[in-house]
């Protein structure tokens, strides 16, 4: 594969994270994500602000984005849905997420998009994380508290699935963003001041 054909790929899935679901769902209720709640546009916060019905609409579109991104790394590199492409896509799509060029780089934390890229590159380890989540989700009633113990368990449940190598490599600096991404979370559940679901 050329050199142009890998930023292709990248560009192209940045491009497609850079679509932040959150800010086109509150406008669709009148509403600037980015100004209500915690600010964060992402699905707990629209969530809280806005119901259940919005946040299921931006879930399911953030998903999508790490889905289609991680294809097309995998797709149009020829290299199929393990290789690394597959994941350094779906890094760049999360990048995207989380820096959008179409928001003034104001994004999420990454991690509906990151799932998306599971999902599509081992769809059994997404399946375990995904239930993960849940329980995680409605024993600690706290959304943060679930994305920072599914995103620590992925690096495990992945190796189990046989990745490795760079495509573990772009897995774990995708991590890493997501965690940074949660610095404040984390401070505020240091402090027992993260708020719940649903508050």
């Amino acid at each position: 594969m050329t050199a142009t054909s890998g930023a292709l790929i990248l560009v192209i899935s940045y491009l497609l994270g850079s679509v932040d679901f959150a800010v086109i769902v509150g406008r669709m209720h009148g509403v600037d994500i980015h100004k209500v709640g915690s600010g964060n546009p992402g699905t707990s916060n629209v969530m809280r602000t806005l119901g259940r019905a919005p946040a299921v609409m931006v879930f399911v579109g953030d998903t999508l984005k790490g889905v289609i991104a991680a294809a097309i790394g995998a797709f149009l590199s020829g290299q199929g849905p393990a290789s690394p492409w597959t994941y350094a896509a779906g890094l760049a799509a999360v990048l995207g997420h989380c820096y959008p060029v179409f928001h003034r780089f104001r994004g999420g934390k990454g991690v509906a998009t990151g799932g998306g890229v599971v999902l599509f590159a081992e769809p059994v380890g997404g399946l375990v994380l995904t239930l993960l989540w849940v329980v995680v989700a409605k024993g600690a009633r706290v959304a943060s508290i679930a994305s920072l113990v599914v995103t620590v368990a992925s690096v495990p449940v992945l190796i189990w699935q046989g990745v490795s190598g760079w495509a573990l490599f772009w897995f774990g600096v995708m991590l890493g963003l997501v965690i940074y991404r949660h610095r404040g979370n984390i401070s505020r559940i240091m402090k027992r001041r993260e708020p719940s679901v649903t508050s």
